[in-house]
């Protein structure tokens, strides 16, 4: 008898055992549809064999090598959290705002550095333009009398980044660098770092940077090529809107606020967890050309015979993701999509107004510092 309930014990503890060994990278899940995708800790289903109560004879003293579990331990494990989670990560109370005080002073910051910077090489941007004018003509016209050169693969790439709309030219930076994140999920020795800085998660001790660096995360590659075709789709469109230097500082500030956002939610629900794609800033470029061109006609990629106007299509993806956060769905952080989408849409209504066009003080600031002081420099003095 004394046999027998140890070895159901031994396999009892040996269960445990196995399921305490179970790693984060073995419960990643991620989105389709090009959504930004939430990446949570499953709960594992099971029926577990009740242990055989024992016998004890009278003056027999009941030791047969059974130890009770940890009632926290027990609790973690019907969760799905593993004991070797990301230390990074600390349980705090779901009522816990006053940890998003420093995700919001860094939202503020993060974008008014980035319109200020936007400003500044836009700046750039034309007094280079016009200092290499004639450095320009000179080249062309000595391309004219060089021999062409046949097969060359520099040539080649030139003639094929010169064909690119200035939309697509200014998204392939952020495309290669997407792609380069993606790549370092694939090094076991980064994912320590990878989960702890280009996750977003509200619970985790690193709060403010991944904010920024989760944007350009990607885990499935399905997730970031879905996501990163919209934004070449849309690229055109959003550059020939704003210009490339304002649609830089948008796109980098949405990616921001709309972690900000995530963070606020779930906070306010209590349902933790990690998240990560460029789907929120994505979801502004999108809310963003659909709100200024709302009679513009889209289609499906595999489905080009429906169309339908872009006004329509931003009312029916708002419309689902309104829902999915008020349903509580967690496959999608709908959260960081309505709040890309709703910056989007109050940026080109309002905030071009407020924000861009009032940028001439930071302009002047900076050609004064360029020319070393006002009004001195020599040919660099007076308003550019």
């Amino acid at each position: 008898m004394q046999r027998r309930v140890n070895w159901a014990v031994t396999l009892n503890m040996a269960w445990r055992v196995c399921l305490q060994r179970l790693t984060l990278s073995d419960l990643l899940s991620s989105s389709s549809h090009g959504k930004r995708f939430t990446l949570y800790t499953q709960p594992r289903r099971g029926f577990r064999k009740a242990p055989k109560k024992t016998e004890v004879k009278k003056g027999e003293v009941e030791d047969v090598g059974f130890k009770q579990a940890d009632p926290s331990e027990g609790a973690a494990q019907r969760k799905g959290y593993s004991s070797q989670a990301d230390p990074s990560t600390v349980h705090i109370p779901h009522r816990s705002f006053g940890r998003l005080v420093k995700p919001l002073v860094f939202t503020v910051g993060f974008t008014g550095c980035s319109f200020g910077a936007a400003a500044i090489w836009q700046y750039e941007t034309l007094k280079s333009r016009v200092q290499s004018y004639f450095d320009e003509v000179q080249a062309d016209w000595l391309d004219k009398l060089r021999p062409q050169k046949q097969g060359d693969i520099r040539k080649q790439v030139n003639q094929w980044w010169n064909r690119l709309t200035e939309g697509q030219r200014t998204v392939t930076g952020i495309i290669a660098l997407n792609a380069l994140v993606f790549c370092c999920w694939r090094v076991p020795a980064l994912k320590r770092t990878m989960l702890t800085y280009f996750t977003s998660n509200p619970a985790s001790k690193a709060l403010c940077f991944p904010m920024i660096l989760s944007t350009f995360s990607h885990y499935s590659f399905f997730h970031m090529a879905t996501n990163m075709y919209v934004l070449w789709s849309f690229s055109s469109s959003i550059v020939s809107l704003l210009g490339p230097q304002q649609f830089m500082a948008v796109y980098m500030s949405a990616g921001v606020i709309s972690t900000f956002m995530s963070y606020v939610c779930k906070t306010a629900t209590g349902r933790l967890g990690p998240s990560l794609g460029a789907s929120g800033a994505i979801m502004t470029v999108l809310a963003a050309v659909c709100t200024k061109m709302p009679e513009a006609k889209l289609a499906i990629v595999f489905l080009p015979m429906f169309t339908f106007t872009a006004g329509n299509a931003l009312s029916v993806i708002l419309s689902m993701d309104l829902v999915g956060l008020v349903l509580g769905w967690r496959f999608f952080d709908h959260a960081a999509h309505l709040g890309g989408a709703l910056f989007g849409i109050w940026y080109v209504t309002y905030g071009h107004d407020l924000i861009w066009k009032n940028r001439e003080p930071i302009v002047k600031i900076w050609h004064d510092l360029r020319t070393k002081g006002p009004g001195g420099g020599g040919s660099g003095s007076g308003s550019f």
